[in-house]
């Protein structure tokens, strides 16, 4: 997979830098790392915790594990509290501290030692990631390409989380009500009496959920229809449980009808049939739908094609590129790739990446700065 030259502003040099970052008491850390601007290698033998850092840095810009749902597990056992805390440069003049407190499953954050809201917070930092666990995007259940449109969105517009966050909220009120109504018999007419409030709060946010994810999808097409980064035709399509457009009134007209008419169904089943949270993202290569037809080199091919697309909207939106954070790099991509990746990422990006292999840090570590990880201690060499 070729990667396209000039697909990028290249001249632009992104302000988005982690400066830093410290870990206490999460998984195994111990102590700092202070990277470089451009790329950076965290290299050691397999369980001396490269992927923490990479887990540790994720969760500052995006407040969550991408590796357990539980917080709590993160945290060492028999410790109550876990902090991860970065240096954030938006220039060389202006740095601020984030943080990340994990208490139990309950998180802290502030920026330069403020409590702020998961609205506020995010946005400062964000980070695209390349993990084995990231192909469920294009291999597994809708409920990861969900994720991935949702955390795209959020990096452009922080607020959208609230929205997302009120939306999972309603959903699971809702059902709760309707498991109950089913469970104690109650009468179709009395169901929907007791749904109209929830129903009418379902219908105002997915609607605004629904419009941001179409543009979202309609931002990314517009990058991949050009085939910037490769050869290989790599399209997406938003597939809505409703054929409504990206207009937010027709589209809520039509989900508060539905709803409507699904009430029996909904209480037969217990739970919410229409919505948002029923949505999937279509990925196509070379016409066909990866899912089902995609070699796993066709699905990791796509899946970088498909990241790098959101770098690019990314920077065309924020005028600043994230940052780009690799998993056990030469595993999930081969030498010509990397070469290829690192060329055009490099001015770019503050690339941060994990290998076990001293053959990547012989061909590639002169062009970054290398990181002797052990016993979840970074050393740099």
């Amino acid at each position: 997979m070729p990667i396209g030259r000039g697909v990028l502003n290249s001249t632009f040099c992104s302000k988005m830098r982690l400066k830093s970052i410290s870990a206490s008491n999460f998984r195994n850390l111990k102590g700092d790392i202070a990277f470089s601007d451009g790329l950076n290698v965290l290299f050691g033998a397999n369980g001396e915790g490269k992927t923490n850092w990479l887990e540790a840095i994720d969760l500052l810009a995006t407040t969550r594990s991408f590796r357990t749902s539980k917080l709590s597990e993160a945290v060492n056992f028999g410790e109550r509290l876990a902090i991860v805390s970065g240096q954030v440069a938006d220039s060389p003049e202006v740095t601020r501290k984030l943080q990340v407190a994990i208490d139990g499953n309950s998180k802290i954050l502030t920026i330069n030692d403020k409590k702020e809201t998961a609205a506020r917070y995010l946005g400062h930092l964000f980070a695209v990631r390349f993990t084995a666990d990231e192909l469920e995007i294009v291999r597994a259940t809708p409920e990861a390409r969900r994720r991935f449109l949702d955390a795209g969105i959020t990096g452009l517009h922080p607020p959208f989380v609230q929205v997302a966050a009120d939306y999972t909220r309603v959903i699971r009120q809702k059902n709760a009500l309707l498991q109950s109504a089913r469970d104690e018999g109650w009468t179709l007419e009395r169901t929907a009496e007791a749904l109209e409030p929830w129903n009418e709060q379902l219908v105002r946010l997915a609607a605004h959920i629904h419009r941001a994810r179409m543009r979202f999808v309609e931002r990314l097409n517009e990058v991949l229809e050009r085939r910037l980064f490769g050869r290989e035709e790599v399209a997406i399509r938003y597939v809505s449980s409703l054929e409504g457009k990206g207009d937010l009134s027709a589209y809520a007209d039509l989900i508060r009808e539905r709803l409507k008419l699904r009430v029996q169904a909904e209480l037969v089943a217990g739970h919410t049939l229409i919505g948002t949270h029923r949505d999937d993202l279509e990925i196509t290569f070379d016409g066909h739908d990866l899912r089902k037809f995609g070699s796993a080199g066709q699905q990791r091919s796509a899946l970088l094609i498909l990241l790098l697309a959101e770098v690019a909207v990314f920077e065309a939106t924020r005028g600043e590129y994230p940052l780009f954070l690799i998993d056990d790099i030469d595993a999930e991509l081969d030498y010509k790739r990397i070469a290829n990746l690192l060329e055009f990422l490099d001015g770019k990006t503050q690339t941060i990446v994990t290998t076990s292999k001293e053959s990547f840090v012989e061909r590639f570590g002169a062009g970054g700065r290398v990181f002797s990880i052990s016993n979840g201690a970074a050393k740099s060499q």
